[in-house]
């Protein structure tokens, strides 16, 4: 990052929309583990989260003289605590994880199921008190150089099982860290556990490799065929910097017979069928889930469903037509909206209230939250676009 961020952080022009928002401007000042000794410093050069998950790339300097690149992987845990404690087993003071490094000039096969495998290297990350979260640095080298030491605060930081670490199988793709365009990583279980030393096979390890989340891709022109959900059994941190989509309307879409619906709902239809434009999916960080555009043609619906964990907003950009609220979602509408009773997705019938949609609208729904939408209009389609992200 550059380093003149932090004297703009206050200037009125950027405190307006906080362009420079933290944790952006902290991360080259925070503990790191070279920082025990003044003889290291880090440029870190590009940090991304996804859900429990923070990556860093970037330089260490050593007597302020370029050493070695660094990837830095921080986890807070959460989600492999809740999978050990299903084998009741609580966590220690090491979890692992399983990582590949994807370049610039290498493609996806986004067809199919995105998962790691054995010939992935496996690294431990040491629980630090520091950042509250397992962490480890890999680097490029640890070899101090010709007449040259490490410092003893590091240098017992260091080794093929240490917080500061060299992996030999990625030590070609870290030989230029700007080239570096996505990092896999899936988190497991230390398999020896700390009360009784007790060895786990691959079997028994409890994993958080992004559980039951997929792609949505245009496989298929099948509506609602399975061919077009794919597996991702990885989180993908993504070091892009931009993504340009310059005609959305040339973005093959999915299409979906009944979305959000069970035989016996009373809209289901074989020619109830809409179309989503997945936009941008696992290119987000944080708990951005996706961003999507969404085709409703006349007379058809999107079925009314509750979002559990997840928050969902539409904005209505053209046509029109019934937006499904819950009807004590929003305490403040008005009796002029009157509750009826639909069906949703998997659940008991619920209280809901239409709501008047057109070009412009918004519907937010939070976690816990009921909504669908129909387009009523003889001719036009009805297109919003909808941003999901994880709210728990």
């Amino acid at each position: 990052m550059d380093f003149r961020f932090q004297k703009i952080f206050n200037d009125p022009s950027a405190s307006v929309f906080q362009v420079v928002f933290f944790p952006d401007r902290i991360y080259h000042d925070q503990y790191l583990n070279a920082t025990r000794s003044e003889r290291y410093r880090y440029n870190v050069q590009e940090v991304r989260t996804k859900a429990d998950i923070t990556v860093l790339k970037g330089e260490v300097y050593k007597d302020s003289v370029l050493y070695t690149n660094f990837l830095r992987v921080e986890y807070r845990s959460a989600r492999l605590v809740e999978a050990m404690r299903v084998k009741n087993r609580l966590g220690g003071s090491a979890v692992r994880a399983r990582i590949r490094l994807w370049l610039d000039d290498e493609q996806r096969d986004l067809s199919q199921a995105q998962f790691l495998n054995q010939d992935d290297p496996v690294i431990r990350l040491y629980y630090c008190p520091w950042v509250d979260a397992y962490q480890v640095e890999l680097w490029n080298t640890l070899e101090p150089g010709e007449g040259d030491h490490h410092d003893i605060e590091v240098l017992t930081q260091m080794g093929r099982n240490g917080a500061i670490t060299k992996i030999p199988k990625l030590s070609a793709r870290m030989a230029d860290m700007k080239l570096i365009r996505e990092v896999d990583l899936e988190f497991l279980e230390d398999d020896v556990t700390e009360t009784s030393g007790y060895f786990l096979p691959d079997t028994e390890v409890a994993k958080d490799n992004f559980y039951f989340r997929n792609l949505q891709v245009p496989n298929t022109n099948d509506p609602s065929s399975d061919g077009n959900t794919i597996q991702k059994g990885t989180y993908t941190l993504n070091f892009r910097r931009g993504f340009f989509i310059p005609d959305v309307k040339k973005v093959a879409p999915v299409r979906y017979r009944n979305a959000m619906m069970l035989p016996g709902n009373p809209d289901a239809r074989d020619d109830n069928i809409l179309e989503m434009r997945w936009l941008l999916q696992d290119e987000f960080s944080s708990s951005m889930v996706f961003f999507h555009e969404v085709a409703v043609p006349p007379g058809v619906v999107e079925g009314t469903h509750q979002h559990i964990g997840s928050e969902e907003l539409y904005f209505v950009y053209e046509g029109e037509g019934i937006a499904y609220m819950g009807a004590a979602d929003h305490p403040d509408l008005p009796d002029t909206h009157p509750v009826e009773d639909r069906h949703v997705f998997g659940l008991d019938p619920k209280q809901v209230r239409p709501l008047d949609v057109k070009a412009g609208s918004v519907i937010f729904t939070k976690s816990g939250g009921v909504h669908g939408i129909r387009n009523t209009h003889a001719t036009q389609t009805l297109r919003f676009v909808a941003f999901l992200y994880q709210s728990a």
